[in-house]
């Protein structure tokens, strides 16, 4: 789904969308990891994810690698992202139907220069963007905790629901800490736990109206 991402064209006044250069383990073999990075060209550290993703707590553990040493201690299979500094703030994008609702939720703090060269090995991480990392009344930085432009989401959620056929997901966004102009989808998660997200209710009694009005001007069209 991150590909579909890649692959579209926004780059407009409003700000660019992309995705963390990242790879896929599928191998067991832990030991294949550093030369598989080298061959792919991304950068250290890397957020490592579990390829997992069936809702259980070990498909939400979350790791960072710092050196090549430590890539061979990770647990494949997994994904390797490139770790982006984006002030340790996220976004939850919630997608319903047309209807977009943005979220912030803490995230990983950014990671310094001189930390790169001090740190080594693999870092477990709390789980991060939840209910209660949210950072919806924390005094931050509008540099870092500006909501991204509407538009710029308004035309990805379109393009992603056309390329991916789904109308209920979420996406994860950061905003680059070094360019406030360039965001990265870092996840995307179909029908998620929409429980979370503030006045989810109004929002979908609106998404099954508009399907009920659609199927009833179809079917009336039909019996013309």
């Amino acid at each position: 789904m991150l590909q579909d991402v890649a692959d579209i064209n926004l780059s407009n006044s409003y700000g660019r969308v992309g995705v963390p250069k990242q790879l896929v383990i599928t191998s067991d073999d832990a030991s294949s990891i550093p030369d598989a990075v080298t061959q792919a060209g991304i950068k250290l550290p890397l957020v490592a994810k579990p390829l997992l993703a069936d809702g259980s707590s070990k498909s939400h553990e979350l790791s960072i690698a710092y050196d090549p040493e430590s890539l061979q201690k990770l647990d494949p299979p997994l994904v390797l992202q490139e770790f982006v500094n984006h002030g340790g703030v996220m976004f939850k994008v919630y997608i319903i139907g047309e209807a977009i609702k943005v979220v912030r939720r803490f995230s990983l703090p950014d990671v310094s220069k001189r930390e790169l060269t001090k740190n080594s090995g693999v870092f477990p991480v709390p789980r991060v963007s939840c209910a209660a990392a949210s950072a919806e009344d924390a005094d931050l930085d509008p540099r870092v905790a500006e909501i991204p432009p509407y538009p710029l989401l308004e035309r990805l959620a379109k393009e992603l629901r056309r390329r991916l056929g789904l109308h209920l997901f979420n996406l994860d966004i950061i905003r680059d800490h070094g360019n406030p102009d360039r965001f990265y989808v870092i996840d995307i998660n179909y029908f998620p736990g929409y429980g979370k997200m503030p006045e989810y209710e109004y929002m979908f009694t609106d998404f099954f109206l508009s399907l009920g009005q659609r199927k009833y001007k179809k079917y009336a069209l039909a019996s013309c």
